[in-house]
């Protein structure tokens, strides 16, 4: 076997889904693991065999489609691989069987999606841009066009930077507050002057609870305190490391 782990939420049960960490996989040095970045310095070669590990681990022979993503609240329905360059995007929806659509992080929050009667499934890259900005709301939009309904949905926030690791300044927090006073309840002190701790997690999930989704849960799965299995951006800044590796979290129809 390949090694690969595929971490699977209760939630989505019955539905074809993984959250990828960096376990198995062929990149070697900082990249060690199922490194499936294409915006990466790894070899290109290692890049693509991790890409089929990781199908491979989920959903044997499916179609892996992901899009270029921007930290943005754009949303993607498809039926098919894209034919060319991928679109700027940060979420996929699909009720194609076959396909398996994908979103990469490293330390940004992944919300994969499904309404299991409507034949429906979603992925979401919720960087705390695309967080504000709506894309978990544009994803289920997304959804209920193809015949969803919030009610059926349920969504899983996989491997994210948790609170105790995710140190922001007052002006990041005053952006959020600003937008909802409520917000404040995602911030802590921090353990600098002037600077607070940050709950990504806690916050996709109140969004998605005030979307009216069926059910949700959140794996509670901190990225950055855990190297051998995670990717983790600021992990890798804080450590000096001229790059860092991307795990992909995948949910399709069979």
């Amino acid at each position: 076997m390949s090694g690969v782990e595929a971490i699977r939420a209760a939630a989505l049960e019955g539905v074809t889904h993984g959250f990828l960490g960096r376990r198995g996989g062929v990149s070697e040095g900082i990249y060690a693991g199922l490194n499936v970045g294409t915006g990466s310095s790894d070899a290109r070669e290692a890049v693509a065999r991790n890409r089929d590990l990781a199908v491979a681990a989920v959903l044997p022979g499916a179609a892996l489609v992901t899009v270029h993503q921007v930290h943005s609240p754009e949303v993607v329905t498809v039926s098919a691989p894209f034919p060319g360059d991928r679109p700027k995007a940060d979420a996929l929806v699909t009720r194609t069987p076959g396909l398996l659509i994908g979103i990469l992080t490293a330390d940004c929050a992944p919300v994969l999606f499904a309404d299991r009667e409507a034949g429906v499934v979603g992925a979401a890259h919720a960087g705390w841009k695309g967080a504000i900005g709506g894309v978990t709301d544009t994803t289920i939009a997304a959804m209920v066009a193809l015949g969803a309904s919030r009610a059926r949905i349920a969504a899983a926030i996989g491997p994210c930077i948790a609170r105790a690791s995710y140190e922001v300044d007052a002006g990041f927090a005053d952006r959020f507050c600003a937008d909802d006073p409520a917000n404040e309840r995602f911030f802590t002190e921090g353990r600098r002057d002037g600077h607070f701790q940050f709950d990504l997690e806690g916050y996709v999930a109140a969004r998605l609870a005030d979307a009216g989704i069926g059910r949700v849960e959140a794996l509670g799965l901190d990225t950055y305190a855990d190297p051998s299995r995670f990717y983790s951006y600021r992990r890798s800044m804080h450590a000096g490391e001229p790059d860092y590796g991307r795990q992909i979290s995948l949910i399709g129809l069979n």
